[in-house]
This record gives C-alpha cells, structure tokens and sequence, in this order.
C-alpha cells in the first residue's frame, strides 16, 4: 500500500510536466500500473479487515471511493475557478496524497508476508474463482460503459441540453455511492447473493428502460437503478474471494481482478464501434446482457458462500 500509494502521487506530479506525448504515453502507462498496485493492496486490506468483523463493511469502503469522485469534481471546480494550472493542481494533490499516507499507514492493519504461500504470487482464476471474475468482467463492463457513455447518450438519445447531461451522470454517480453506503446494511439483512441477484436484474432493467424509454424522467430513473445495480457488485465478489482456500486473498483478488478489468478495457470501446456502426441504444440494449449473465453466474455460487456474516 504504502509503495503503491506514494509512487502513484509521484507520477501524477510528472503528468503535469509532461514535455511530450510520448513522455505522457509512458507515464500514463506506469501511473496505471502504480494505481493497480496501491489498489490491489488496499482491497486485500479491507479483506482481512472485513474478516475482524462479524457484519459487511466491505461495501462501505468503495462507497469512500465514490464519495472522492464527487470530492474530486469539487476540488478541480475551485482550482480552476481560481487558473490554477493543471501541472500544479497535480502537484498539490499529490503532496497532500502523500501526507495522507504517511499519516494513516501505521495505523492499517499489519499483514505480514507469506513466507509459504499458498500457490504462486500469480495466477489465473482457478475453477473456484472464475465465477467470481466473470461476475467481476460483467458489472465492470456495465459500470465503465456508463462512465464513459451515460452522459453522451443522454444528450443523442434523451435530451440534447448538456446540463443535462451532465445531470444525468451526476445521477448515476449518486446512485452508485448511495447503493454503497447503504449496502452493507442491505448485505446484512438479505445475504450476498440476494444483493448480486438483484444488481444483475437492476443492471438488465435500468439498461433496458434506458434503450426502450428515451425520455428524461425515464432515463434518470433507468440511470439511478443502473447506478443501484453495479454498486456492490465488485465490492461483494471480493469480500468472496478472498475466502479462497487454494490462494491468498491478495492473489486471488489479482486474479479476478485482471479478468474484470479486461471488461473495463474491452466492452466501452465496442460501445464505441457498434453505435458508429449501428446505433448507441443497441450498444446498451447488448450490454444490458450483462445483468442476466451475472443472476446466473450468481446462481452457480454455492450456499456456503453467501457470507453468514449477518448472524
């Protein structure tokens, strides 16, 4: 956590001086690489912690996520109301990441190294695991598509204002922070897999409103149940799969983390292809598949699984 976190910072203070596009292209490339190292580890952190306690959390912890986006939004309005320039605005960022960090990390939990692990640092999603990651592949597909397109199909197919559009992510970027505060109540109460079955029907119907009513109040309210939908879906995988007795919870969530992200990377820009090619309310009508195709992945989840943590 703490490698990660501090190269992280570091890197995004080089974006800002990026002399070339190369220059960028490289540092991009490691800035991402860092980011999956620092998350990586946290995630594996909030597993162990999740496991000190008797109810859910874990969803908790990504709602702080989402709730940084919207403290991030907020922080870039001022610093560019006042002109302050983006190298700097990066700059300032990482400095207080990097306090951040050197003032919390004592106080994380202390996980020390596997000295006899179980099975190597890493490999794919074993026969256990591969559910998991293909419920992990699906939510992201989902997730990332509205992050890149919600707001672009809400200006071509519902309302061309663009306030309103950026309303409509705004929308959606609430609905998925809400369904993550409230989630670990909700996990207590009905049990993980009733919350994954439900996120892949929120998913399928809220994509699904969206194609077949293209009108504003509808399309909102198609946006807040997708944003419900793909909220505690990664979340809730990982807090399963770090139970994995043939790996450690860091390798396991590496595993599943590396197929989901593949649909993080992959399924936004075939959005992109199959709406020039054809439209971009097929290209939702096709990943609203996505939402049966986690119920019955779900479905496949053993009994044992569904984290009695509630009792």
């Amino acid at each position: 956590m703490l490698t990660g976190s501090i190269i992280l910072s570091v890197i995004l203070i080089l974006i800002g001086f990026a002399g070339s596009y190369w220059q960028l292209i490289v540092l991009l490339l490691f800035f991402g690489s860092s980011r999956n190292l620092m998350t990586l580890s946290v995630n594996t952190q909030g597993v162990a912690v999740q496991a000190l306690y008797p109810k859910s959390i874990m969803a908790a912890f990504h709602g702080v996520w989402s709730l940084a986006c919207f403290a991030a939004a907020g922080l870039s309005i001022i610093l560019v109301f006042f002109n302050v320039a983006p190298r700097y605005q990066f700059l300032f960022v990482s400095m207080a990441l990097i306090g951040f960090t050197f003032y919390f990390i004592n106080s994380t939990l202390h996980q020390p190294p596997l000295r006899n692990g179980r099975g190597p640092v890493y490999a794919l999603p074993d026969k256990y695991l591969l559910k998991f990651a293909l419920i992990c592949f699906a939510c992201m597909a989902c997730e990332n598509t509205m992050y890149d397109w919600c707001a672009l199909y809400f200006q071509k197919q519902v309302n061309p204002d663009k306030t309103m559009s950026t309303v409509a992510y705004a929308v959606f970027l609430s609905a998925v922070t809400s369904g993550r505060v409230f989630g670990d109540s909700i996990v207590n109460r009905v049990g993980i897999k009733k919350v994954l079955k439900f996120s892949g029907i929120f998913i399928f119907f809220g994509l699904s409103f969206a194609v077949a009513l293209p009108f504003t109040v509808t399309a909102l309210l198609a946006y807040v149940l997708i944003g419900l939908g793909v909220s505690c879906v990664v979340p809730m995988v990982f807090s399963l799969a770090g139970k994995s007795k043939n790996m450690s919870s860091s390798s396991a969530l590496a595993s599943i983390s590396t197929v989901g992200y593949m649909g993080f990377i992959i399924i936004p820009p075939l959005v992109g292809y199959v709406s020039k090619a054809a439209s971009l309310r097929l290209s939702f009508g096709i990943v609203a598949l996505f939402g049966p195709l986690i119920v019955y992945l779900v479905s496949k989840i053993g009994d044992e699984n569904d984290q009695k943590i509630t009792t």
